[in-house]
């Protein structure tokens, strides 16, 4: 395996990259970084854990140290968790050069947003629709002279949901700069990244024949439908005592009810999921990366990118609705090397589901043997405190905040598009 040096990286970055454990350049990045120094622009592919982040941000760091000015780079990626994680690891790159970096991302005070964007930080790491709203307020920064545009995690800025958004940074970024794509999952939307990507971009894809680390067990467990709470209860009782595990569900509703029926048969836990203030956000995730609790109950925005290598399983609760999404979850564990188990909880619908994914990742996924007389015995209590979690639930208003502002939302689009429209002229 190849050494640092290969990069072509300055001594300061190399010896930066010693003090932080790392020795060897994966393989991302012993094909990208010599790439993006020579000025060219980058879609890169490769399964998590592989070090893409330092792949982008190690070229970034260098080119800045040569010519420092004013917002260097952006770096736009589509979870707030994963805001914060990339900034963590410029920081720690780039301490020595006394970087300046800002998080811009939504949940939090927006004013203040604007005025550290005003202070001309070097790298900006953002949520498309925080910046986008910064930008449409009329804040007095300028992203015409960036040198790096980043999209982490790609393909999934790429889906609808950010098209508007995107469209607003697209237009008030610098037109000459230098466009890294990254992400684990590129292959079905590699042409509309070419787009994006306007100056001869380089590709490189890790190429292997699974989706997902050979060090993954992945596994699956059939169970009627009506049974999935109690048997759950009782696989983290029984099996997974002391693992660090985290939990996926499909929505905000029932990451919410699973932590509220976790604690209810004293099983500690902590919740993440996109309907929380994000200041309780933070706290889950840093509750759960220091060990002070062992389960994290979370959606899809635990999914993508996020680093957490003491996580001995991924527990899907519900079979992902692509083989995307699964690999992205499953990616959360067996990281750099280390082993880990995924646990998918399958039930008589989702059998097409699981075959599809299986068919995706080139894995035949083998089945988890667990005692159904003992995970039956839980079904009367288990039921009926998930009944009293749901009524709990109902009477907070739960989500009721998402709805008003997507209320919201649709009257200002009204108006927006009403204003627009000029009213025809009547004839005389």
């Amino acid at each position: 395996m190849a050494s640092l040096e290969v990069l072509g990286l300055h001594d300061w970055l190399n010896k930066q990259c010693h003090e932080m454990g790392i020795s060897r350049p994966t393989e991302i990045q012993t094909h990208c970084v010599p790439k993006i120094l020579e000025g060219r622009d980058c879609i890169g592919c490769a399964k998590t854990g592989s070090g893409k982040t330092a792949a982008f941000a190690l070229p970034i760091l260098q080119k800045l140290s040569e010519d420092p000015f004013g917002i260097f780079a952006l770096v736009i990626t589509p979870t707030r968790e994963l805001a914060f994680q990339i900034a963590d690891q410029f920081r720690a790159l780039g301490k020595t050069i006394n970087l300046k970096d800002t998080v811009v991302i939504g949940g939090m005070d927006m004013v203040e947003q604007g005025r550290a964007l005003c202070d001309k930080p070097h790298v900006v790491i953002a949520t498309p629709g925080r910046l986008a709203g910064l930008i449409n307020s009329g804040s007095s920064f300028s992203l015409k002279k960036i040198k790096f545009l980043v999209l982490d995690e790609a393909d999934r800025l790429l889906e609808k949901s950010f098209e508007k958004d995107l469209e607003i940074i697209f237009e008030n970024i610098a037109k000459k700069r230098q466009t890294l794509l990254f992400s684990a999952t590129l292959t079905d939307t590699i042409n509309q990244l070419m787009s994006v990507a306007n100056n001869n971009p380089f590709c490189y894809e890790v190429k292997s024949d699974t989706a997902t680390v050979e060090e993954l067990d992945q596994r699956y467990l059939l169970i009627p439908s009506q049974v999935k709470d109690c048997y759950l209860v009782h696989l983290l009782q029984t099996f997974i005592e002391n693992k660090s595990v985290i939990i996926f569900t499909h929505t905000c509703r029932s990451s919410q009810v699973l932590s509220y029926l976790l604690r209810k048969v004293e099983i500690k836990c902590a919740t993440l999921h996109s309907l929380m203030p994000q200041r309780e956000r933070l706290s889950s995730l840093a509750r759960f990366k220091s060990g002070v609790v062992k389960i994290l109950v979370a959606t899809d925005v635990a999914s993508r990118g996020l680093d957490i290598p003491q996580v001995e399983l991924v527990l899907n609760y519900n079979v992902p609705a692509s083989p995307k999404d699964y690999i992205h979850r499953v990616g959360r564990t067996a990281r750099a090397g280390r082993g880990g188990m995924a646990l998918t909880l399958l039930t008589q619908y989702d059998i097409e589901r699981l075959k599809a994914i299986e068919k995706h990742i080139n894995v035949e996924m083998t089945e988890f043997e667990t005692s159904e007389s003992d995970a039956l015995k839980l079904l009367k209590i288990v039921t009926v405190m998930k009944r009293e979690v749901e009524i709990r639930l109902n009477d907070s208003n739960f989500g009721e905040k998402r709805k008003v502002n997507k209320r919201k939302h649709a009257i200002l689009n009204s108006i927006s598009v009403n204003a627009k429209v000029k009213p025809k002229k009547r004839k005389t």
